[in-house]
This record gives structure tokens, sequence and C-alpha cells, in this order.
């Protein structure tokens, strides 16, 4: 009977070959919207963990600007509210093991024929182990340098690339930064960043030398504080060490009147993992409604179908086809269709992934469980669907059904 039951599927569904593709469309069209705008969305996910991850090991930045005044809004450096001697002060903590006090601007840099207007950090050779900054070609600069205010800059690979032309060696060379000229003692190794604040398009230089030639007036004040906790287990406790001493220093009782933020890199993450957690669900939301739409085509179809073959149902039951296997027979032919567009909408997905993870340059994750969830949605719609028209089949009376034209 099950052979007999596939044998009739099969028949069944390979007799209008144009119908039954244009059923399954619709499903093919929804498991591979699922699959893919998931993989996008766990990719960006991950992309932006590693991202901030990059960033620094066990990072607290601080930064200007009261909280409730929106600290973070008014802009980096905007606010002049932190100072070298802050930095100084947060070095001694006891789960502090280093402090990277930056002054960062955007400035036009020029080398020979070629500009490019970036983003120049004023920083100490701490910030190397701050903000896990790694030395491609040359030496990041000294503590002799940043006490010389030597005139000595290290470039991102992406500044490189723009200023001297790609993967070339710079080291040696002058670089004129808001016209005036520093020589390049190093390059980064990439950390694969994009966009605005991309830290592969950084130029660093000691913050003596940033104070001296380039900030100008007011150049004690600090942009931004980057403190590296101990271990990952004392990022809390270092945040309320830090966040202690400096209202101290400001002479600030009560904490909600702080004049500075403080953001660690935990919430960071969970912050950004909570944004493209939800951008992810409504991308999927979206693209599960071509999921309902499918099943509808497959309801529609199966009720043609029915229809159609109402007098060869009429036949089966008067020579003794029992209810059940009519109900099946349907039911079958629904679920059949659901499962090819099923696994071609998991095929299609899968490679529209690797398409956008290529064009958009960045990773996607294809992950088992929503390809199960696929996969287990479009057997759910077949059977859900095709439920009410193989019940219709099978409640058809047989005088009825042979007496249909």
């Amino acid at each position: 009977m099950i052979f007999d039951l596939f044998k009739e599927t099969i028949w069944s569904l390979t007799g209008n070959k144009v119908r039954s593709a244009l059923t399954m469309l619709g499903i093919i069209i929804g498991i591979a919207s699922v699959i893919a705008m998931v993989a996008i969305g766990q990719g960006a996910q991950n992309s932006i963990a590693q991202n901030i991850q990059s960033l620094g090991s066990n990072l607290i930045i601080v930064m200007p600007g009261s909280q409730q005044g929106g600290g973070i809004s008014q802009g980096r450096g905007s606010a002049q509210t932190l100072t070298r001697e802050d930095a100084t002060a947060l070095g001694t903590l006891p789960d502090v093991q280093a402090v990277a006090p930056e002054i960062s601007r955007r400035y036009q840099v020029t080398a020979g024929g070629n500009n490019t207007n970036t983003q120049v950090d004023g920083s100490l050779p701490s910030y190397m182990q701050v903000r896990n900054v790694q030395i491609d070609l040359g030496s990041f600069f000294t503590d002799q340098q940043v006490q010389s205010g030597a005139k000595v800059a290290v470039l991102g690979p992406t500044a490189r690339d723009d200023l001297f032309g790609a993967d070339a060696n710079p080291v040696g060379a002058s670089v004129h930064i808001n016209n005036v000229a520093f020589t390049v003692i190093g390059v980064t190794v990439s950390k694969g960043g994009s966009g605005f604040n991309n830290p592969d398009d950084y130029i660093y230089v000691p913050i003596t030398a940033d104070q001296y030639y380039l900030a100008g007036a007011n150049a004690n004040y600090v942009s931004d504080i980057s403190v590296a906790a101990t271990s990952s287990d004392t990022i809390a406790t270092a945040q309320q060490e830090v966040t202690d001493l400096l209202l101290q220093r400001h002479k600030i009782t009560d904490p909600t009147a702080a004049d500075f933020s403080i953001l660690n890199q935990s919430d960071i993450i969970s912050a950004a993992s909570s944004v493209t957690g939800t951008f992810t669900t409504l991308l999927a939301s979206i693209a599960g409604i071509s999921l309902l739409v499918g099943g509808i085509g497959i309801m529609n179809m199966m009720l043609t179908t029915v229809t159609e073959r109402t007098r060869e149902i009429g036949l089966r039951k008067a020579v003794g086809i029992r209810k059940i296997y009519i109900n099946l027979q349907f039911l079958a032919e629904a679920v059949v269709l659901t499962f090819l567009g099923g696994a071609i909408g998991i095929l299609l997905g899968w490679i529209t992934s690797i398409v956008a993870s290529r064009l958009l340059n960045m990773t996607t994750v294809v992950s088992p469980s929503a390809v199960f969830l696929a996969f287990g949605v479009s057997a759910a719609i077949g059977i859900i669907f095709g439920f009410y028209p193989a019940r219709r089949a099978a409640a058809l009376s047989p005088i009825e059904a042979l007496r249909y034209e």
C-alpha cells in the first residue's frame, strides 16, 4: 500500500508539472529567504562581536560628558572633562592592568600626491596592550618618543594603502598631518574593520606630539581613556574602581551627576547582539510570511486537484477503497510538494548566503538549527494545508462523485 501510495503521488504531481512547480515556488522562496536572512543576521552578529573584541581585551572606555546629559551623543571628544592626569591616576588602581588616554580627531593627511581624511589618535605605547594593536611593519612609538614629543606616526593598513598604495612599505617615509610632517615608523596588522570608524584607517602618533602640533588649545584634555582590567573576571570591579576614583578626583558626591560616562566591552557586545538579534528575527519573520503564502498556494492547488479528480475519487470509493487511504493519498501529495520545495529552498538559501557573504564582504552563518526549523516548518505546512483538501476528498459521496461532470 505504501508503494502504491508513493506511485500515485508521483503520477499525480508529474501529470501537472508546471502547476506543481509553481506551487512549490512559494515554499522554495520562503525557506530560502528564512535561511538566508538568519544566516546574514547571525553572521553580522558574530562579525560585530569579533570587531568589538578586536578593540581590546577586558576593555573599559571612559568618555567625557555626563550620562544624564548624553555624553555619548555629544560625540567623542566634544566635552572637556577628562585629562591626562586622570588617566595617570587610573593606572594606580589594583584591578587595572593598563591605561591609554587618547586625543582623537580627524585630519587631512597627505603623502606625495595622495591624500586622505582619517582619524589620528594621539596616545601612549600602552595603547597597543589596551586595544590589541599589533605591528606588521616597523615598530610602535616608545615612551622616550612620547617624552620628547617626536613627530613619528604608525599607520593602519587602510591608511597606508590610501597614502602609499596597496601593501607598500612606508617605513621611513613622511606624511603630512594637518600640514605637519611626521615620519612613518610602522604599520599595524589589519583588524578587518570597515565603515566610518575603522581601526585599520587610523594613524597613531605620540600623545605629546598630538598636543604640541595638532590639538592646539586645551590640549591637556583627552577624547577618552581606554582602560584594560586585569582579567575578564575583574571588569565589573575595575569599572567601579574607575568610577569611584574619577568621582573623587572631580569632587562629585552624587554619582548621577558624574561628568563622564563609562562603557565596558561586555555591555557593548550585549547591546550590539541584542540589536542584531532583533533585526534578524524581524527579517526572518518577514521572510516567513512567504511560507504562509506558499502554504495557501498548496492548499489552493490541492483543492483544485480534488475538484478535477472528483469522478476518480468516486470510482475509487465505489470499488471499496477505504476513506483513510484516499485521505492519505491527497495528504501525501501535499507533503511531497512541501518536502521537495523545502529541500530546494534549503539549497537555494545556502547558496544565497554564500553569494551574500562575498558581495557584502562579511561572514554568513548557516546554522543547523535554522535548517531544521525551516524543514520542520515546510513539513508542518504540508500537513496543515494539505489536511483540509484531503479530508474533503475522503468525505465525498461515491454516488455524487460519479455524477460529477
